[in-house]
Formats: C-alpha cells, structure tokens, sequence
C-alpha cells in the first residue's frame, strides 16, 4: 500500500487534489480512499489530506503518519508542520515554493522535487488555486499514475464547468512539464 499526504490551508483545494488523485488511480484498475482531516475548522487554517491506494481493497481508516508521498500546497506550511517528518525511504515530496521559499533540511533518503505551481496556475487558471497544478507534477514524479488518467480524473471533476475545464487540463499538463 501506497500513502500520500497533503498539506495545505483550508480552501486551497486539497480534498479536491485526493479525490482527482483516486479517480486517477481508479482508471488504473488500482484501489484508493481518500479523506480529509481538519483542525479548526475555518478558511485558511492549516489541514491535511490523505490518500492510501494499493491493488486490493483499502481497509486501514486512521490519518497517514508514514507517507510515501508528500504533496504541499502552501509553502508556509514546511517548517510549521514539519512536512518532511515520517516520510518513508525513498519517498517523493512535490512542494509548490515562492521565490522566498526556505526548504530547509531535507532528509536524504527522499526525492524532493519543487515547481513554482501558484506561479503557473496564476498564469495557466488566472487563480492561485495550484492543485491541477501540482497534481501534473505528482504524476511526472512519481511514475504512480499515468499523465492520460489524471486528465481523465481533471475532466470528470470539472466537467459541469466547461469554462475552468480546459485550463485546469492545462495546468496539468504545465504542472508534468516542470518536472525534470
């Protein structure tokens, strides 16, 4: 079994990042369950979204503490929720960064790999909402998922807003493409 971890602030669309990532990973005849986990509850607060994915059912319901994968949102959160800590050997950290961006010590035994997606998504979307953004990246990195499905997944999300559809397909794709 898989784990992946986002961090993000209320708002900034990462249970909409899971859920894309799991119907991805469905299209690939591959299990995922996806799930949120809040503090307090108000826009802008610091939170977490999980997803576990493997080739059998996914049982296990508790917040990932391990994971294989991290996904982070908003740059501010890497020091103050220590986004690095318990990721497994070997792992892949996609961090969105800003030009004033402090990574900070990273483990070595992870890949880290950084994009300036709020960057892109202001100039692919319009809006700073970098997810797609991100999740193109996600599936560059990684290998996990195919470039194909996850625009699937992006066009079954956003297919009842054709006007944010294509340039959220867009970010994808820009999102893949910063990835070396």
């Amino acid at each position: 079994m898989k784990e992946v971890k986002i961090f993000a602030r209320a708002g900034q669309g990462a249970i909409t990042t899971a859920a894309i990532l799991g119907e991805a990973l469905f299209y690939q005849e591959i299990y995922a369950y996806a799930f949120p986990h809040f503090g307090a509850a108000r826009m802008g607060a610091p939170m977490n979204a999980f997803l576990r994915f493997d080739n059998k059912p996914v049982r296990l319901r508790s917040q990932v503490y391990n994971p294989d994968y991290v996904i982070v949102v908003d740059p501010t959160l890497i020091h103050s929720q220590n986004v690095f800590s318990g990721m497994k050997k070997g792992g892949v950290a996609i961090v969105s960064v800003r030009e004033d961006t402090k990574i900070g010590t990273v483990p070595k035994d992870i890949r880290l790999v950084t994009l300036p997606a709020e960057r892109i998504a202001l100039e692919v979307i319009g809006k700073p909402f970098s997810n797609t953004v991100l999740l193109g990246a996600f599936a560059k990195a990684t290998g996990q998922v195919s470039l194909e499905n996850m625009l699937e997944a992006v066009r079954k999300r956003f297919l009842e807003k054709p006007e944010v559809l294509q340039l959220n397909c867009q970010a994808v794709q820009k999102g893949a493409e910063a990835v070396s």
